[in-house]
C-alpha cells in the first residue's frame, strides 16, 4: 500500500451534541481530515493526476502547477512526492504560514500573489504561467476540471449514501471550486431525487471563512452547475469562527473554519425540518493547519 492508496473511505460521524437542540433529526458529516494530506480536496486532486497521467499529459517532463488557497495545495504537493512529480503552487501571500509550511515540506515550490485579489488573483497568474510556457506544465485547473466533481460523485457521494444506511435526507455542502457540493449532490440525486442538497457561501464578498468562495463576486468555476442548488445558505465569518470551536469543544473534533461554516448551516437547516430527517454535511479539513489562527482565543 502506498499513501495515495488511503484517500477516500472517510468515516460519517454523527453530531450528537452539536444537534441536541434539533431533537428527531439526524446530523452527521462527513470526516475528510481523515484523508492523507488532511482535507477533502485529496480526492480531487488525486482524481485529477490520474486522469492527467491516463490522458499522458502529466508526464515526469512537465511539472505541476495550479493555483491555491491551502488544502489542494498540500494535496498536490504530497501526491507529487509520493509519485516524483515537480509541483509549483501559485497562492495568496496572506495564506496561513502552517498550510505554506506543510506544502514547502513536501518540497513543492509556492510564488505568492497579491493577497487583495484572493484567490482569483492567484488562478489568473497560474493560467497567465502556463500560457507563457505551455509545455513545461501539466495544469490540472482544479476550478474547471470536471474530474474534481467525478472523484466526489463516484467516491464521496456514495460513500454517504452507504454510510447513511440510504437514509440522507438533505445535503449540505460551502463551496470554493464546487467540486464536493457538485459531485455528490448529483450522484445523491440519483439514487433519490428528492433530496434536497443546499449550498453554503459566506455573507459577503469581504470574510474570512477560507476556501470558500462568495459565488457572485468572484470568478465562477466552470464546474459548478447551478441546476443541482435546492437553496443557499448564507453564513458569517463568526458563525463559521464559533461553530469550529464549538466542534472542538462539544465534539472533540478539531477541524477548520469552512467545517464550522458547513456545520453551522447544516445545524440551522435542520432546526426547520420535521423528525426523521437526515442531514449530511462535510468536515473539509483538519484544524492543525489553522491552529494559531486568532479567532481559537475569542471564546
Amino acid at each position: 500500500m502506498r499513501i495515495t492508496d488511503l484517500v477516500g473511505n472517510t468515516p460519517l460521524l454523527e453530531l450528537r451534541n452539536i444537534a441536541s437542540s434539533v431533537p428527531g433529526v439526524r446530523l452527521s458529516a462527513k470526516a475528510e481530515f481523515c484523508n492523507p494530506s488532511g482535507s477533502v480536496k485529496d480526492r480531487a486532486a488525486k482524481a485529477m493526476l490520474l486522469d492527467g497521467i491516463r490522458r499522458g499529459a502529466l508526464t515526469p517532463e512537465r511539472g505541476i502547477i495550479d493555483a491555491t488557497s491551502g488544502n489542494t495545495g498540500i494535496a498536490y504537493a504530497m501526491l507529487g512526492a509520493a509519485r516524483g512529480y515537480a509541483v509549483t503552487l501559485y497562492m495568496p501571500a496572506n495564506t496561513g504560514e502552517v498550510r505554506k509550511g506543510i506544502i514547502s515540506r513536501f518540497g513543492a515550490s509556492i510564488v505568492e500573489t497579491d493577497p487583495l485579489e484572493g484567490s482569483d488573483g492567484a488562478y489568473l497568474a497560474a493560467r497567465a504561467a502556463v500560457e507563457r510556457h505551455p509545455e513545461r506544465w501539466f495544469y490540472p485547473d482544479q476550478y474547471n476540471n470536471p474530474a474534481n466533481p467525478l472523484a466526489h460523485y463516484e467516491g464521496t457521494g456514495p460513500e454517504i449514501w452507504r454510510q447513511s444506511g440510504k437514509q440522507v435526507s438533505h445535503f449540505v455542502a460551502s463551496m470554493g471550486t464546487s467540486g464536493t457540493f457538485v459531485g455528490v449532490s448529483r450522484r445523491l440525486k440519483e439514487y433519490n431525487p428528492r433530496i434536497h442538497c443546499a449550498a453554503v457561501q459566506p455573507d459577503s464578498p469581504f470574510h474570512g471563512i477560507e476556501g470558500t468562495k462568495h459565488m457572485d463576486s468572484t470568478i465562477r468555476p466552470g464546474i459548478f452547475d447551478e441546476g443541482l442548488v435546492d437553496a443557499v445558505i448564507t453564513v458569517s465569518t463568526e458563525q463559521a469562527y464559533a461553530m469550529t470551536r464549538r466542534l472542538a469543544a462539544e465534539e472533540g473534533i478539531l477541524a477548520g473554519v469552512s467545517s464550522g461554516c458547513n456545520v453551522h448551516a447544516a445545524l440551522s437547516l435542520a432546526a426547520t425540518l420535521p423528525p426523521g430527517s437526515f442531514v449530511v454535511t462535510v468536515l473539509c479539513d483538519s484544524g492543525n493547519r489553522y491552529i494559531f489562527d486568532p479567532f481559537w482565543r475569542e471564546w
